[in-house]
């Protein structure tokens, strides 16, 4: 196995530096792969991960573990929450890995180290909770696309069924919802 300390030298060098999330990350990461009987040292095929938070959990555990959005292994649910999902694609076992809170840094802290510190000394049973689950892969399986179809509005293509049909047109979900962007003037 992989070090505690090796791994956070990996965070720090890949993050720019040590925050609470990467530390949480890390300590999500290590359980989730123990529990599958998976080495964070090694490069694990069938590992994939859905994390439910854009924020610094989820570099953590894309660079321990290797999965990538390009690879789909590393799966993003917008949930907002300190929670990731690991599971063993060829065995089925899957377990979500989530932060309990029960450690809390003293308000107002600011020393990162300090608190980075008390993450890493941090009992596991006190920090984070390790629960089986069962998780079922709909098209979302890494390799080649196995659907595609075209927007009926923007034209544009829409992979792995995520279009939406919308009186019986075929559309992307910018333009049934709105999209972030808007075009700029020429």
């Amino acid at each position: 196995m992989c070090g505690v300390d090796a791994l956070l030298t990996i965070m720090e060098d890949s993050h720019e530096g040590l925050c609470p999330g990467i530390i949480l990350g890390t300590r999500m990461t290590i359980a989730g792969m123990r529990e599958l009987g998976m080495n964070p040292a090694e490069k694990n095929r069938n590992l994939v991960v859905y994390v439910e938070s854009d924020r610094c959990i989820a570099d953590a555990i894309q660079a321990i573990t290797r999965c990538t959005p390009g690879h789909r292994t590393l799966k993003y649910k917008p949930y907002g929450k300190f929670a990731a999902t690991f599971m063993d694609m060829d065995t089925g076992k899957a377990v979500r890995v989530s932060v309990t809170e029960k450690i809390r840094v003293t308000p107002g802290q600011t020393d990162v180290r300090g608190v980075a510190r008390t993450l890493l000394e941090a009992p596991e049973s006190e920090l984070i909770r390790v629960l089986p689950v069962n998780v079922v892969m709909q098209e979302e399986l890494p390799g080649t696309p196995g659907h595609k179809a075209r927007c009926s509005v923007c034209g544009e293509l829409v992979l792995d069924h995520k279009e939406t049909v919308v009186g019986g047109n075929i559309m992307c979900k910018n333009c049934v919802e709105g999209s972030y962007y808007t075009k700029a003037d020429a």
